[in-house]
């Protein structure tokens, strides 16, 4: 069972919709990381519904998975719980695209290669771009940071990673960064319990996440 079944059982949506956002820049491990998350088998997830088949061509196992090119949108959809991934292109042509759909998004996962040091300044200048927007910037969406490939030798540290984002400068969003290893599943399930408490506080207080 995929860690998100578990956060569409203990939230008891029923009918609400979640939409998640998974972002970041090329080769920092989305598709890895959404691998792990996603329900191993699909029909665990429950059955899709006609308009929100699995248009994915992404591979399941991580050895198969190769660089995008242009992006990604996978779509799965049980009775309570719908997930939304965009695994984009590093290119910015490409990534100007993710902004057609923060309108109905509820919470944001923000995937860093801990380890690319020189596009660090990248992955902040398309994080800035994302806070300031006028679909985003108003409203209170937590926002889940994985600092990835934590593993790899010439990562940098959580501080480290926090300091070159800036995101101490986040006041007016609820946000977490955990170190992961998306390949061994590692640092992952603190993230989705961290989002699955913000979503269900949101849900709770009728904030403006969940429509």
């Amino acid at each position: 069972m995929g860690l998100l079944d578990k956060l569409s059982g203990w939230l008891g949506l029923k009918k609400k919709e979640v939409n998640v956002l998974c972002l970041g820049l090329d080769n920092s491990g989305k598709t890895t990381i959404i691998n792990q998350l996603k329900p191993t088998n699909q029909s665990l997830f429950g059955p899709l519904s006609d308009d929100w088949k699995h248009v994915s061509q992404v591979k399941t196992q991580t050895q198969d998975i190769v660089p995008t090119i242009g992006f990604n949108i996978e779509k799965f959809k049980s009775s309570s719980l719908s997930f939304t991934v965009f695994d984009m292109s590093g290119q910015s042509r490409y990534r100007n695209l993710w902004e057609h759909y923060y309108k109905e998004s509820h919470a944001i996962i923000f995937v860093i290669d801990s380890g690319d040091k020189l596009r660090m300044v990248v992955a902040k200048e398309e994080l800035d771009t994302l806070l300031n927007h006028q679909d985003i910037r108003s409203r209170r969406l937590p926002v889940l940071f994985f600092a990835n490939k934590s593993d790899l030798r010439e990562a940098m540290s959580l501080v480290k990673v926090s300091q070159l984002l800036c995101l101490e400068n986040i006041k007016d969003k609820p946000w977490h960064i955990c170190a992961s290893n998306a390949v061994k599943g590692e640092g992952l399930q603190e993230g989705v319990d961290w989002l699955q408490e913000q979503i269900a506080q949101s849900y709770q207080n009728n904030e403006d996440l969940i429509k």
